[in-house]
């Protein structure tokens, strides 16, 4: 398929692109099914990805990461989801909650910890959701006390990407009894090795599989004072802060299995033969090719124009949503017509389109419903 895409992109962006896509096919996609099956976690591919400074795009270069604009981030992210979105999502959240040491950490958090995560050594995981608390980001129950020299935390986390497999964790938590009362959310750097870090569940899911997610418990986890990231109490407006760039990241997941899947249609679709020729020469399925082709440029096109609003530092929690919602919505169609199109074979393990049928389903849910999208978009109509 021609891509001509490349004519905007600067050609930076498009290197960038061209080296994620090339690990993303040799490295990544090479062992996607299998690992899909077996649910195994990536980790000599997430080495490799890791000496190319996928791992540290958000990260400035003094700490050893690639320090890439969000474009060029959403470029590759786009890509490594084309060879296994599960694996695109363990970068999407690495990257991200690196970035959030590399902007709101202090020195000395930055240089304990953004080398490693630069380099992969280190995997992140974010403990933000908890079983009563996931689109609701005011409802965190999780509570942080303060004792002497460390904060002691308690309390659940559900849905964690990475939990089980983190070298350090980004947790959120209400800091109380401090002499002004109960303060809002603050954001901390814990270590899973260190006591009261308990994995009580990996989850089984649809799709996704090598994308481990975990629930976790938290009793009486001692963190150190000088994990607290910015000031006490500010960690809501710091995850508030991270939504645009995290949905925009999501929407280009969804972009790169939707091409994957609809790239997968139209090579079957000139191999298979009926009715004396291949049926890409039969109009029903012709039709429903360049419907796909449709939806999944537009989403992109749409997903790069929300990405470089967020590069430029023009707010965009409305168009972020609009990626988001668009492109999460259109993978699951276009990756169930990539089914149809393979009849029968498409039903089976044999053939990729069913595992992007499953790893695409869950885009709409992540990072925000599909429901809580139209919620932020009809706000910015109303003027809320």
């Amino acid at each position: 398929m021609s891509d001509t895409s490349s004519v905007l992109l600067s050609e930076q962006e498009v290197m960038i692109r061209d080296a994620a896509r090339k690990v993303a096919q040799e490295v990544v996609a090479a062992t996607a099914a299998e690992r899909d099956r077996a649910g195994a976690w990536p980790r000599s591919e997430l080495k490799a990805v890791g000496e190319l400074g996928f791992l540290g795009m958000h990260v400035p270069e003094e700490y050893g990461g690639s320090d890439a604009t969000f474009v060029e981030y959403c470029l590759a992210i786009t890509e490594f989801a084309a060879a296994d979105a599960g694996f695109a999502t363990i970068l999407h959240v690495h990257n991200g909650l690196a970035g959030v040491v590399a902007h709101a950490g202090t020195d000395a958090q930055k240089r304990k910890y953004l080398p490693g995560m630069a380099s992969g050594e280190t995997i992140v995981a974010g403990l933000l959701t908890e079983p009563q608390a996931g689109s609701d980001t005011g409802a965190f129950r999780t509570t942080a006390r303060r004792e002497g020299e460390h904060y002691v935390l308690n309390g659940s986390k559900q849905f964690i990407s990475n939990g089980n497999e983190a070298g350090v964790g980004i947790c959120i938590a209400a800091i109380t009894e401090t002499p002004e009362g109960r303060k809002g959310p603050s954001l901390f750097i814990v270590d899973p090795r260190a006591p009261g870090y308990n994995v009580t569940r990996v989850e089984e899911k649809l799709g996704q599989r090598s994308a481990h997610v975990a629930a976790i418990q938290l009793d009486d986890h001692r963190v150190p004072a000088e994990n607290l990231i910015g000031e006490e109490g500010a960690g809501y407006k710091r995850v508030m802060s991270m939504l645009s760039e995290g949905r925009i990241g999501i929407a280009a997941v969804a972009c790169g299995v939707a091409r994957a899947a609809l790239e997968a249609a139209v090579q079957y679709a000139k191999e298979r033969e009926a009715y004396g020729g291949p049926i890409i020469n039969l109009q029903g399925v012709a039709f429903d090719l360049a419907d796909m082709a449709t939806r999944v440029d537009v989403a992109f096109q749409y997903m790069l124009h929300a990405a470089r609003l967020q590069a430029a530092g023009v707010p965009c929690a409305k168009e972020a949503s609009i990626a988001k919602l668009y492109a999460s919505e259109i993978a699951e169609k276009v990756c169930s017509d990539a089914i149809q199109i393979h009849g029968g074979y498409g039903y089976l393990t044999d053939f990729p389109v069913e595992r992007y049928y499953r790893d695409a389903r869950v885009t709409k849910i992540y990072e925000g419903t599909s429901h809580i999208q139209k919620v932020i978009i009809a706000r910015s109509l109303s003027g809320r």
